[in-house]
């Protein structure tokens, strides 16, 4: 596992998870994750809730990226994570699907732009808070699948305070499993 930005190195392929302690945290790795992306010659993809894509691109800005020029290139793309996840679910489970129709056309499009595609998601986050935890894992796993298709990196997101009961701890070894590799360390509670 790794501990540090090297994960942020992610190549094709690469499915690494970010347990983050707070938001301005989660702003600092993701913005450093997706930076090479952006201000080089690839594409940043963001699927995430509003703030978080704002603070997300003051960073970036901060860093030296147009981002109005970049979301105008096409090398930088926001989706609304809430709206995403309302585009495959259907009742409490994702559809295979939908989420296929949902994520494989903003990924071919920015096949066209350029090398590296690096992606940031929260919408596993947002299911797992949902009381969701399956349909997390289940989307989990559906990104691994789309990424043996389409040549890109992603980058996870969940609070570090994700696991609410000891119950909950066998999906949370499901959810590590799922990626490459793991960043930070969620709490646990007491058994």
């Amino acid at each position: 596992m790794a501990t540090g930005t090297e994960a942020l190195e992610a190549g094709h392929g690469e499915h690494v998870v970010l347990f983050y302690r707070d938001q301005d945290e989660l702003a600092g790795w993701v913005s450093e994750y997706l930076l090479p992306a952006v201000a080089g010659d690839g594409v940043a993809i963001v699927l995430a809730t509003p703030d978080h894509r704002k603070s997300f691109e003051r960073r970036l800005a901060r860093a030296g990226v147009d981002v109005a020029a970049a979301r105008a290139q096409g090398s930088y793309v926001a989706l609304d994570a809430s709206e995403t996840i309302r585009g495959f679910m259907v009742a409490d489970r994702p559809d295979p699907a939908r989420f296929w129709q949902k994520v494989t056309p903003v990924l071919e499009q920015a096949a066209t732009v350029g090398r590296p595609i690096r992606v940031f998601g929260e919408m596993v986050a947002l299911l797992w808070d949902a009381g969701l935890v399956n349909a997390a894992i289940e989307v989990e796993a559906m990104w691994n699948e789309l990424e043996g298709q389409h040549p890109f990196s992603l980058l996870c997101a969940y609070p570090a305070q994700l696991v609410s009961c000891v119950h909950q701890l066998d999906a949370l070894t499901e959810v590590c499993r799922a990626h490459a590799e793991v960043i930070g360390q969620p709490s646990v509670p007491e058994a």
